[in-house]
Protein backbone atom coordinates (compact mmCIF):
# COMPACT_ATOMS: atom_id res chain seq x y z
CA UNK A 1 0.00 0.00 0.00
CA UNK A 2 0.73 3.53 -1.12
CA UNK A 3 0.39 6.56 0.87
CA UNK A 4 0.66 10.46 0.50
CA UNK A 5 1.25 12.64 3.39
CA UNK A 6 0.84 16.63 2.12
CA UNK A 7 2.02 19.00 5.35
CA UNK A 8 2.72 22.86 5.51
CA UNK A 9 -0.53 23.92 5.01
CA UNK A 10 -2.03 26.45 7.17
CA UNK A 11 -2.82 30.43 7.50
CA UNK A 12 -1.33 33.68 6.01
CA UNK A 13 -2.14 37.29 4.89
CA UNK A 14 -1.76 38.16 1.43
CA UNK A 15 1.52 38.53 0.02
CA UNK A 16 2.90 35.91 2.36
CA UNK A 17 4.33 32.46 2.15
CA UNK A 18 4.03 29.28 2.62
CA UNK A 19 5.83 25.52 2.07
CA UNK A 20 4.11 22.36 1.02
CA UNK A 21 5.34 19.00 1.30
CA UNK A 22 4.24 15.42 0.05
CA UNK A 23 6.06 12.62 0.88
CA UNK A 24 5.52 9.27 -0.50
CA UNK A 25 5.59 5.87 1.49
CA UNK A 26 5.00 2.14 0.80
CA UNK A 27 6.79 -0.49 0.06
CA UNK A 28 8.39 -1.58 -3.17
CA UNK A 29 6.46 1.26 -5.63
CA UNK A 30 8.00 3.03 -8.71
CA UNK A 31 6.73 7.22 -8.78
CA UNK A 32 6.83 9.23 -12.14
CA UNK A 33 5.30 12.29 -12.63
CA UNK A 34 3.76 13.80 -8.96
CA UNK A 35 1.57 17.36 -8.71
CA UNK A 36 -0.13 19.56 -6.51
CA UNK A 37 -3.97 20.34 -7.27
CA UNK A 38 -6.73 22.52 -5.48
CA UNK A 39 -9.90 23.09 -4.70
CA UNK A 40 -11.69 26.14 -3.66
CA UNK A 41 -15.21 26.20 -2.31
CA UNK A 42 -17.72 25.27 -4.91
CA UNK A 43 -14.80 25.00 -7.21
CA UNK A 44 -13.43 22.05 -9.31
CA UNK A 45 -10.26 20.56 -8.65
CA UNK A 46 -7.53 22.03 -10.95
CA UNK A 47 -4.22 21.63 -11.36
CA UNK A 48 -1.69 23.56 -9.78
CA UNK A 49 1.78 22.24 -11.08
CA UNK A 50 3.51 19.05 -11.80
CA UNK A 51 7.55 17.61 -11.99
CA UNK A 52 8.40 14.36 -13.62
CA UNK A 53 10.98 12.41 -12.34
CA UNK A 54 13.46 14.30 -14.70
CA UNK A 55 12.34 17.01 -13.33
CA UNK A 56 10.34 19.00 -15.59
CA UNK A 57 7.98 21.21 -14.46
CA UNK A 58 4.40 22.47 -15.81
CA UNK A 59 2.59 24.58 -14.08
CA UNK A 60 -1.27 26.65 -13.97
CA UNK A 61 -1.02 30.27 -15.38
CA UNK A 62 -2.78 31.45 -12.67
CA UNK A 63 0.51 30.58 -10.13
CA UNK A 64 3.52 31.31 -12.58
CA UNK A 65 6.07 33.26 -11.04
CA UNK A 66 4.64 32.95 -7.58
CA UNK A 67 4.79 29.23 -7.10
CA UNK A 68 7.52 26.85 -7.35
CA UNK A 69 7.40 22.49 -7.62
CA UNK A 70 10.45 20.54 -6.49
CA UNK A 71 11.77 16.83 -5.96
CA UNK A 72 13.45 14.82 -3.92
CA UNK A 73 13.51 11.66 -5.53
CA UNK A 74 15.81 10.20 -2.77
CA UNK A 75 12.77 10.96 -0.36
CA UNK A 76 10.20 10.69 -2.61
CA UNK A 77 8.76 14.09 -1.78
CA UNK A 78 7.83 16.86 -3.38
CA UNK A 79 7.28 20.48 -2.31
CA UNK A 80 5.85 23.69 -3.30
CA UNK A 81 6.79 26.83 -2.50
CA UNK A 82 4.11 29.41 -2.50
CA UNK A 83 5.16 33.12 -2.59
CA UNK A 84 3.15 36.17 -2.83
CA UNK A 85 0.23 35.05 -1.71
CA UNK A 86 -3.50 36.04 -2.71
CA UNK A 87 -6.72 35.33 -1.58
CA UNK A 88 -7.78 33.89 -4.52
CA UNK A 89 -4.95 31.51 -3.46
CA UNK A 90 -7.23 29.77 -0.84
CA UNK A 91 -8.06 26.11 -1.52
CA UNK A 92 -7.22 22.48 0.27
CA UNK A 93 -4.49 21.26 -1.64
CA UNK A 94 -3.72 18.44 -2.77
CA UNK A 95 -0.68 15.91 -3.75
CA UNK A 96 -1.20 13.56 -6.68
CA UNK A 97 1.43 10.98 -8.24
CA UNK A 98 1.67 8.51 -11.01
CA UNK A 99 3.11 5.10 -8.74
CA UNK A 100 3.46 1.48 -10.07
CA UNK A 101 2.94 -1.18 -7.42
CA UNK A 102 1.61 -3.64 -9.28
CA UNK A 103 0.72 -1.37 -12.22
CA UNK A 104 0.52 2.11 -12.89
CA UNK A 105 -2.57 3.92 -10.93
CA UNK A 106 -2.42 7.70 -9.56
CA UNK A 107 -2.96 8.36 -6.18
CA UNK A 108 -4.16 11.10 -4.22
CA UNK A 109 -3.07 12.58 -0.63
CA UNK A 110 -5.81 13.73 2.03
CA UNK A 111 -5.32 17.61 1.40
CA UNK A 112 -3.81 20.47 3.32
CA UNK A 113 -5.98 23.59 3.79
CA UNK A 114 -4.17 26.95 2.58
CA UNK A 115 -6.03 30.44 4.02
CA UNK A 116 -5.06 33.00 2.54
CA UNK A 117 -6.71 36.62 4.26
CA UNK A 118 -7.12 39.78 2.07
Amino acid sequence: QVQLVESGGGLVQAGGSLRLSCAASGIKFVINTMGWYRQAPGKQRELVATITREGSTNYADSVKGRFAISRDNGKNTIYLQMNSLKPDDTAVYYCNADIRVMTWRQYWGQGTQVTVSS
